[in-house]
Order: structure tokens, then sequence, then C-alpha cells
């Protein structure tokens, strides 16, 4: 290992750390946009419905009926 070795950092990881330095706020943004679609309770009942209603897909889709 030479004398004046530096761990290596790559350019995506310097933009993020400035990123976050600019904006200290931005983890917690992200989390709080994460919660309004991702982080959610499952409602059990509503799931079994959904799945109740469910049809089950012909094996060659666009083929009509006959």
């Amino acid at each position: 290992m030479p004398l004046f070795w530096k761990p290596y950092k790559s350019d995506v990881t310097n933009f993020i750390d400035e990123l976050k330095a600019k904006k200290p706020t931005l983890e917690a943004e992200q989390r709080a946009g994460r919660a309004l679609l991702w982080d959610r309770s499952l409602d059990r009942s509503e799931q079994a419905e959904w799945r109740e209603a469910q049809v089950p897909q012909q094996p060659y889709v666009y083929q009509t009926k006959a």
C-alpha cells in the first residue's frame, strides 16, 4: 500500500454527499414521500375481496371466445 493512499470515492457518491450537505432535510422528505404510497397497513378483508374478484386469464390473451 502506498504511503499517500486514500480510499476511492466514486463520482456518484461525491454527488450524493454534496446533495445531502446542501439539503439536510432530503432523507426526511424521501421517507415522507415513501410513506405516502408504500408504507401502509394492509386490510386483510379487502385483500380477500380482491382475490375473489379476480378473473382467470385465458391461455392466449388475444383470442376471442368463440
